[in-house]
């Protein structure tokens, strides 16, 4: 039944499309259509996911394949890192089973089998298709054109600077709002990988954690499109079919080298996310060990958890969460700004289930369930570079717009969500 609570979330819908507008490069332009198309799309979908019985019964089987999937990565694990993987057998006796979920033995090795993975589907054509399917969705329903449609669509699967990739030689021909379109998509969604890795962090902590996640990263793609032409609205007589050069390929020689090329793909991004969540992760404890240096307020140190919680608890109580909850799901979407979605990911797994209402952390699961964070600035920046150099400056001059795209649109993603019945999501 439709209640209170799913009315809460619509002030979400409503406050964050207004706040769009009003810093919109031209309020005139507004999309009306493609407002109203991408809210109902979403909607839809998630009712289709989640309501009807033969697809909801396909998410259930995706969460079983998630869990064997990192059970067979753990097989790797652990013949490579013996019982650091956290096996069963273990030399010693454990007086704390819990500290043995390692980050960098039990997440990060799920980030290269489903590269090398995905590289394998691609090149058998598999993942090209559905790429290519998604890509004609987007195209009809959103009225996006042919190589940004596939872009978008290649970005919900593969990543946020990996999706562009297959579109290369159409990038300098681009209009300025397609460009920040696929930056803001980039940030909105998450890649494959890392939706298998999120999914393992929360399977304990949340019933149909793969279902949520892999819903989280498809649905945002229409929210961060319109985001992104409210905030930078398109100019249809530059958007013509004129002057696109055809697109290069990826190839692969064989299913073998597809294999390889694919771990390798993997272990860059896994040192990048190690890498990045060392430093964000260390600054921030420099930063509250300067502010615990101050007297405690509310009976408590300052700290940066603290502050972001304060700033983004109204925020967090607009997508549908109780107030009693505002405090820690804002701080949550804080540190999802300032620490990457892992980190946020990794603290609301560790927050006991009696701790927040479940209801909350279904909504947080989609809010923070995006690319959108400062570390991605720079990748962005970084990979935007090496794709189209000549126009590093224009990316440079919209790259953290679009990361505030790519935030409001999980967070228009979690009120869509919010606004469902909660028993949709029951088991």
């Amino acid at each position: 039944m439709f209640g209170a609570e799913n009315a809460q979330s619509l002030v979400g819908v409503g406050s964050i499309i207004l706040l769009c507008w009003g810093i919109s490069e031209n309020r005139r332009a507004f999309p009306w259509k493609l407002a109203i198309g991408a809210i109902v799309v979403q909607a839809l979908l998630v009712l289709a996911l989640f309501g009807v019985p033969a697809i909801r019964a396909g998410l259930a089987g995706v969460g079983q394949a998630v869990d064997g999937l990192s059970n067979s990565t753990q097989a790797g694990v652990a013949f490579v890192f013996g019982f650091l993987a956290g096996t069963p057998s273990q030399p010693y006796a454990l007086t704390n089973p819990g500290a043995m979920f390692v980050f960098a033995f039990r997440v990060l090795p799920v980030i290269l089998v489903v590269c090398a993975l995905a590289a394998l589907l691609w090149h058998w054509r598999i993942l090209k298709w559905v790429t290519q399917g998604f890509g004609m969705v987007f195209e009809k329903t959103m009225g996006l054109r042919g190589p940004p449609a596939l872009a978008t669509a290649a970005t919900v699967f593969m990543g946020q600077v990996e999706g562009p990739i297959f579109i290369r030689s159409y990038l300098p021909s681009l209009s300025r709002s397609e460009l920040f379109m696929l930056i803001a998509v980039g940030m909105s969604c998450v890649s494959g990988s890392t939706m298998v890795a999120y999914a393992t962090i929360l399977k304990d902590v949340l019933p149909h954690a793969a279902s949520h996640v892999l819903t989280a990263s498809i649905i945002s793609a229409p929210a961060g499109v319109l985001l992104a032409r409210i905030l930078v609205p398109r100019s249809p007589e530059t958007e013509t079919a004129a002057n696109l050069e055809p697109a290069a390929d990826k190839a692969y020689e064989s299913s073998v080298d597809a294999l390889i090329k694919g771990t390798s793909d993997g272990l860059s991004i896994v040192l990048n996310v190690a890498a990045t969540l060392i430093v964000f992760v260390a600054l921030v404890a420099m930063v509250n060990g300067i502010l615990g240096m101050f007297a405690n307020v509310g009976g408590a140190p300052i700290s940066v958890e603290r502050i972001l919680g304060v700033i983004f608890a109204p925020l967090a109580w607009a997508l549908g969460i109780r107030w009693a909850d505002a405090p820690t799901a804002g701080s949550l979407l804080g540190v999802k700004l300032v620490l990457t979605e892992f980190t946020a990911f990794i603290r609301m797994s560790a927050i006991p289930t009696t701790a927040i209402d479940e209801r909350t952390r279904v909504i947080m699961t989609y809010a923070l369930c995006g690319f959108a964070n400062i570390a991605s600035v720079g990748i962005n920046v970084a990979g935007y570079s090496v794709l189209v150099p000549e126009r590093r400056a224009e990316i440079m001059g919209m790259v953290w717009k679009a990361m505030f795209a790519g935030f409001l649109a999980t967070c228009l993603t979690a009120s869509i969500v919010g606004a469902m019945p909660s028993a949709l999501f029951g088991p």
